[in-house]
Formats: C-alpha cells, structure tokens, sequence
C-alpha cells in the first residue's frame, strides 16, 4: 500500500515557507525562485485538500492548520536530519550510543574516557542522556549506565560500583563545627532527589530515627541539581561523594555526617543480549568494570 507522505521537496519548502511566513525568503535560502515555491506550496495544499496560508498583497500568513501542520512537519524533519547525520557519522567507524545517567556521566564518565580512547582510538563513544530504564530495540543505543537493581529484561548486567550517598552541605550551613549529628541535620532544610524518593528516610531510620518530616523539602531530578542548591545554602543533600570530588575538594561542599546509606542497588553497564559478542563493546565494558574496580580500592 502506498503511503499517504507528500514529496520531501514540498515540505522542505513549506518548512521554510512557514518559518519565515515569506515565499520570497524560503526561496533565498533554498536557492530556488519564489514561482518554484509557490508551486511547491501549491501541490502540497492540493495533496491536503487544506489551506495552509492565507495571501494577500501584503504578503503571506499561515492559518491554523497551516500552523499546527508546521510545527509537526519541522519537528519531523529535524529527526530525519539528526538520523541522516547518525548514520554519516557512523560510516566506517565503531561507535558505541551510550545511554547514561546525567551525573555519573558528566562527574566520574567523561574524566575517564580519555583514557579509553587512547587505548582504543578506533572506537568513538556518544553519551546520551537517559535516567530511566527503556527497550533497546526501540532506540539505537548499544549499551546504557543506569542506576538500580540490574533487572533489565533482554541484557546482559555488570554491576560498576554502588551509590552510598553522605549528607552534605555549604560550609556556611555547617556553622563552624566538623560535622552535625542526625538530630542537627533534621532540624536543616533537607533536599530531595525526584528518583530517590525515600533516601532521607532510608538514612535517619539506619541511624534509629524516626523524622516526621522526611520526606519533605524541595525535589530535584539530578544529584547535580542536588548539589548546587546545597553549595547555594539551600539545605542538605544526601549525594555520592565520588559524585562531587571537585565541590569537596574546592570545599564548596563538605560532608556534614560520615555515616553514608548503604543500598542493595547499584550503578551498572547493562548491554543488549544481541549485541554482547561485539568487539568493540567488549572493550568498552572490560575498560568500564577495570575503572571501576580501581576506584573503588583508591
């Protein structure tokens, strides 16, 4: 059956033609004339049987389905492009799409990879975003870091380090003493993180206390967000040291009770079972899981 799409060169200049509301000036930027838009605009309400904009002498203006149409076509668009550039990038090089959790990412990930890469110059690792389990068959990811339990249908797991947050806080919160106990903490604003809901809670009950309002404070999605309300006097943060070397370091943040919540759930490499014979991923996950392991004998 034949698919119901109007020609690519129609909507790329009704694309343009809408972005600037001017045929005059999608035509200087396609390099075409304003009759060949025109044309082009022309085929593509007939194939709609819908007016997408209204002329007058004064110019050109898109109506309402003209408008809802445009931000569809240019959305659309704009993912074909992103793809047709994927697969450019792709040829004749391995590429690993790492999908992986914004903060473990950008704070203990990315100050590493450069030693992956000088071991392993043929291979070019992209990270993405992503802080939720997904399908990999519905992506073009080859592997992803998450956090949690390693029960990912169809992968195969392999477990990076655990979490083991500290309550943490600007030194100004800290008042000049070298640390608080849970009872001074639970008096402090306490911050909490979107995907951690229950982490507060977890931490006072490891210390046999019961804190009615735990659960309460303002709630953030990344440990990053979590750190720079706590640098900014906002309240305290529960946050994985290794996550904030360099605030600790700076002493931006300092550790406001040693006593760190330990969880069954872990950081972890999971990697599609279809995909697990790959060399280059292979290297990658043998890199991944040496990193880890030295860190953690640090």
């Amino acid at each position: 059956m034949r698919r119901k799409i109007p020609s690519t060169t129609a909507l790329i200049s009704f694309e343009a033609a809408a972005r600037h509301e001017s045929f005059t000036k999608a035509a200087q930027e396609l390099s075409l004339t304003q009759g060949a838009i025109c044309r082009q605009i022309a085929s593509l309400e007939e194939f709609l049987s819908v007016e997408l904009f209204r002329r007058s002498r004064r110019g050109v203006k898109l109506t309402e389905a003209g408008l809802s149409y445009s931000r569809r076509v240019a959305t659309q668009l704009d993912a074909v492009e992103r793809d047709t550039l994927s697969v450019m990038g792709h040829t004749g090089a391995n590429v690993i799409e790492l999908a992986v959790v914004p903060t473990f990412g950008t704070q203990w990930l990315l100050p590493r990879l450069k030693d992956f890469q000088q071991q392993h110059p043929e291979v070019t690792v992209n990270l993405t975003n992503r802080t939720r389990p997904f399908l990999f068959a519905d992506t073009e990811f080859d592997a992803a870091i998450y956090f949690g339990d390693a029960d990912w249908p169809g992968t195969e797991s392999h477990k990076l380090m655990g979490e083991n947050p500290m309550p943490v806080c600007s030194p100004t919160l800290l008042g000049g003493k070298q640390s608080l106990t849970p009872e001074a903490i639970a008096e402090l604003p306490l911050l909490q993180q979107t995907t951690r809901p229950y982490a507060w809670r977890q931490w006072f009950n490891s210390q046999s206390l019961n804190i009615a309002r735990d659960l309460t404070g303002p709630r953030y999605e990344l440990f990053s967000m979590l750190a720079q309300a706590a640098m900014h006097d906002m309240g305290v943060a529960l946050i994985p040291p290794f996550l904030i070397q360099r605030e600790l370091a700076e002493k931006r943040l300092v550790v406001a009770n040693r006593n760190a919540l330990s969880s069954i759930k872990a950081y972890y490499l999971m990697i599609p079972e279809r995909k697990v014979e790959s060399a280059s991923l292979r290297a990658f996950r043998d890199w991944l899981v040496q990193q880890a392991t030295s860190y953690q004998l640090d």
